[in-house]
Parts: C-alpha cells; structure tokens; sequence
C-alpha cells in the first residue's frame, strides 16, 4: 500500500501539470477503434497492477485498476474463489471493464462487471483522487462511471465481489433449429438453478445454448489451450467438462472464433504459433501490428474487394431478440454469433450512461468479423445498420468500437444531461476528451 500511495500521489502531479487531451499511456487494450494522431499527454498508470487484498469471509477483493483479470483470477482462485463475472479474454484490466461494458456467463445472475463494484478510487480530470460507493457523497461518479471510458477519470483502485467455486464445471451444448423457440429456452434457463449460461448462433437454424454447473469430481475434462478448438466443440460434444480455470477462459485461446483470421485455426499454423502465442494478448498485437501497417488494405486493393469490419456488442430485450437475430442474419450475415443474456444484480439501480431496464431480461449479441463484396459502400453502411436496429428494438450499443451516430443522435442515446453533470464536477477543466469525442470522432 505504500507503493500504492506514493504511485496515486506521482499521478495527481502529474495531471495537475499537463494541459488537455490527456490519454492513458499502456500496454494492454481491447479498444477496437483506431485514433487520430495528434499531439498528446499520456499518463502513466502501468504501476498501478497488483492484487492488494482477498477477503474470502466477506467475498470481496481489493485491485489495482490495470491489473489484467488473468491476474485477478489467478490470485482469486488460489484462494477457491473467482470474480462474479470475469469478462472472456485475459487481456482486459478490471479497470477498462468497469469504464466500459463487460459481461460474461455469469451475467444472468451477477449483472455486468460495474454491477459487482462495491467500491472505486477514481483519479478525475480536475486532478483529484476520491472514492465512490453506491451511497456516499460521490454516488453520482459511481453510477455514471460505467460506460464513460476515461473521459471522466481514471480507476486506481477498486473493491469487487468475488463468489466461491468448485474445482470443475459440466457443460450441457442445447441445439436448436429456430431462434423463437431458443429465446424461450433462454429465458427459461435464466431462472433455473445453473451458474453459467451463454449461446452460439452458426446459423439461422443452428442455435446452441450452453448451460454450466459447478461439481466437485468430473469424469474427464477437455483441453482447448492448443490443439482443440473450444467453440467447435459445441457442434461436437452435448456434454463437456473442463476445469474452472479453463472454463473461465474457454474462449481466450482463439479470440471466440477470430483466430481464424492469422490463420491459428490450422493444425500446421497451431503448432508454428505454439501453446504460448495462442490467446487474446498475443491477438491483440497483430491487430495493432496490422493496423498499423495496412497489410489487409493491402491485401484488398490486390484482389479488388471491399470490406466493411463490424465488430460490436449490442443488447436487446429478450423479447425483441428473435427479431434482432433475423434482421442481423439478412442484412449483415456474419456468422457465428455469440449470445449471453444478462439482468442487473440489483433491480432498483440505474447506471445513466448505460441505461438498461433493471427489470428486464436482455440479450447480448457480440460479431466480430468483416462483410465483404465486390461492392464499395459508404463508411460504416454495415454498422450505420446495426446502430439503427438496436435503436429501433430498444437496445443499446457497447462503444468499444466504431460508432457512426450523428452528435445529436449519440447524445440522444447516452444521456448528454447526465454526462454533462458528471463532467463540470469531476473535470471542469477538460483536461479529459468528452465521450462523443472519443467514441465516435475517435479523438
């Protein structure tokens, strides 16, 4: 804790001193938009990485903001517990989570990652350090956090809920051959006695629902840290079993299914990448590598074709799920699609960047691929659709990546009287770009 102390001090100088359009300087992100270059301030929150404290009698842990959840778990599981909900991919911090959107199997029962933070020390834009709970004087930061993506401040420390575990979980792959009758299988599901629940969609008529339980004694457990390919295995197997470790990160190994695109899903390229490079951090450089280097554009400009990347998580009310699905299968047809539905842990709660009925059940739909033609289209025409849709079905859009909307749309969408509340309070001087700035003028 005194490194702790002696980091948060070094921070509040240095942001008091900087002027505006201060950016995080770090290694890690699952960010899927690309920046405009421009001059920059970046601040340096590398330090701030450790697990401080497990609370096991009262299911909370104490953590750093930029400590990665395969950290988290890791210091978690030695003790037999686990955060309530563990976003996929080993690579995102606890602190990135909580400022944008995370959601996993879990989140029928536990909500989404902000929903499970039971304390946070948030460095705001104006320079000062305070902590927020659900019902002190900085409520209004707690609630409005989520979803702002540090444009209101930067996490340093939070406590979150961590729940016990058993040593293995049985998977149950449900096939269905129509999304109306899945949907009703979702919806039951949620609110039998199981502990994880989430869903690939292959097709318009191939549709899985993977329902887990925690056991004490599997009688074989499966490996999909190389060789084997978890998600095709849901096609396979009706019954799996794996160890809680490797359920927890069952989809790390291939990125879900985008492993397929730098080719890892080739017995001869599995082994050249080997065990080690086979996860979502090693994924994550290529990206940026790509990006940076322009070799798919490259690639396209060879072959004359055209393509649009439409990476998106977006969350619909169950009852509206069906018609989301269809609708995205004509218009938009990439394919898998996974699906996980959540509800808010605590009904009578309201987060106002990211508003959801706390009363009612949603869908979340995650793609994240590239639709490609002969055709060129207008920047964001794919996208433009499935902002449009959600909108129209009552949904909301993650902002971790691309965005289109218009301003006045976008603050329409995500409550610019709210946000503009909790900006003159926590950073009246804008040191810090706004969230229209950064999530959509990719600033």
């Amino acid at each position: 804790m005194t490194g702790y102390e002696q980091n948060k001090q070094r921070l509040v100088q240095q942001i008091r001193t900087q002027g505006r359009g201060i950016r995080l300087n770090k290694q890690t992100s699952n960010l899927f938009r690309d920046r405009e270059s421009g001059p920059e301030n970046r601040l340096d929150v590398s330090a701030f990485n450790h697990v401080i404290k497990v609370d096991v009698d009262n299911h909370w842990v104490e953590v750093e903001g930029m400590t990665t959840y395969q950290e988290l778990v890791d210091a978690t599981l030695a003790h037999g517990m686990m955060p309530t909900v563990v976003p996929q991919l080993k690579s995102i911090t606890i602190g990135g989570a909580v400022a944008g959107i995370g959601i996993e199997s879990t989140s029928f029962k536990h909500g989404l990652v902000h929903e499970n933070v039971l304390e946070m020390e948030v460095l705001t834009g104006d320079g000062d350090i305070i902590t927020c709970t659900p019902d002190n004087e900085h409520q209004d930061l707690y609630f409005g956090f989520p979803n702002s993506y540090g444009t209101l401040g930067y996490v340093l420390k939070l406590k979150v809920r961590i729940m016990p575990v058993k040593r293995y979980v049985e998977l149950q792959h449900l096939q269905h051959h129509d999304a109306n009758s899945y949907f009703d299988e979702v919806d039951r599901w949620t609110k039998a006695d199981i502990d994880f629940c989430d869903g690939t969609a292959f097709s318009p008529s191939e549709l899985y629902l993977s329902i887990g339980k925690f056991i004490d004694e599997a009688p074989f457990t499966s490996d999909y840290t190389f060789e084997n390919i978890y998600y095709r295995s849901i096609r396979d197997k009706r019954t799996d079993y794996l160890s809680i470790y490797d359920y927890i990160w069952r989809w790390d190994t291939d990125w879900f299914w985008c492993s397929k695109n730098v080719f890892a899903q080739h017995p001869l390229m599995r082994r050249v990448y080997g065990r080690s490079r086979l996860n979502s951090v090693f994924y994550t450089k290529l990206m940026r590598w790509n990006a940076k280097y322009g070799v798919t554009q490259f690639a396209r400009r060879l072959t004359r074709t055209h393509g649009e990347t439409v990476i998106q998580d977006v969350d619909i009310p169950l009852h509206r799920a069906s018609e989301f699905l269809e609708y995205f299968d004509r218009e938009i047809g990439i394919r898998p699609v996974w699906i996980c539905p959540f509800k808010a842990a605590t009904p009578n709660q309201q987060f106002p960047l990211y508003e959801t009925d706390p009363e009612m059940l949603y869908v979340n739909f995650g793609f994240w691929d590239v639709v490609r033609g002969s055709k060129k289209r207008p920047e964001g025409f794919f996208n433009r659709k499935v902002e449009a849709k959600v909108e129209e079905l009552g949904g909301i859009k993650s902002l971790y990546s691309e965005s289109f909307y218009t301003r006045d749309k976008f603050w329409e969408l995500y409550n610019k009287p709210a946000y503009d509340a909790l900006k003159a309070r926590y950073d009246s001087s804008e040191r810090l770009k706004d969230l229209y700035q950064k999530c959509v003028q990719r600033q």
